[in-house]
């Protein structure tokens, strides 16, 4: 989490457009069968290990990483070093009022937190152009999108160098958590990494999601099959 606040930093002290993904394994799954998605993907600057299935999958390919980074807790973690730097912040997505409800939030969270503007994610592409233009006047650092996935990734991708905005990243959920609308799991269920089934319990429709976990497992497992049998086959 250190390592990503201070890349984060840095890319917004170094100027240009910089798009920031936090990936979780039901976006690694739609990486793996979407061409599209896997460009966005492998494009960003700086792309996170969102969740514990990340994590897994990293680990089963001989990847570890030191802990997982979702996007909900990069969101706060920004927040407060954009308020220490003196950076400004846009808030764009989500339904009507919840963005203002998470910004307040975070204001108030961390003093002096700059929020550079507002908008809510309910517009239609004939919009796009007055909420990408609206964001260029407000001259943000970080501009975080809660469109879902991978509409928000997608969105990013086509416009956050219209936008001029430093960094851009998609937070998904993440204003309906600082807005009041929905609740984190309780911090022993994340430390075990259950998190998944309380969101499952709590939302059903997410089963569906849920349902690419295995898929993605096993394409992790196929694929460090196939390395474990090229590197037999050199030998």
């Amino acid at each position: 989490m250190d390592e990503a606040v201070a890349s984060v930093r840095s890319l917004v002290q170094s100027g240009g457009s910089h798009h920031v993904i936090t990936l979780n394994v039901t976006m690694l799954g739609r990486a793996a069968r979407d061409e599209g998605f896997r460009r966005i993907v492998n494009s960003a600057a700086l792309v996170t290990a969102d969740g514990m299935g990340t994590l897994l999958v990293g680990r089963i390919l001989g990847v570890r990483f030191p802990e997982r980074v979702a996007g909900v807790d990069l969101t706060d973690r920004l927040c407060a070093m954009c308020a220490t730097e003196g950076f400004r912040v846009f808030f764009f997505g989500a339904a009507p009022g919840v963005a203002e409800a998470a910004a307040d939030r975070l204001r108030r969270r961390h003093h002096g937190l700059r929020v550079a503007g507002i908008r809510h994610g309910y517009v239609s592409a004939d919009e796009e152009p007055e909420v990408i233009a609206q964001i260029r006047r407000s001259a943000p650092d970080l501009v975080l999108v809660a469109l879902g996935s991978p509409k928000q990734e997608d969105w990013l991708a086509r416009h956050l160098a219209e936008t001029r905005a430093r960094v851009g990243m998609g937070v998904g959920g993440s204003f309906d958590v600082y807005g009041g609308r929905s609740r984190l799991a309780p911090e022993w269920i994340r430390a075990i990494g259950l998190e998944w089934l309380y969101r499952i319990l709590r939302e059903p429709r997410r089963w569906r999601a849920a349902a690419a976990i295995p898929g993605v497992i096993a394409l992790a497992v196929k694929e460090r099959m196939s390395r474990r049998w090229k590197s037999t086959k050199t030998g």
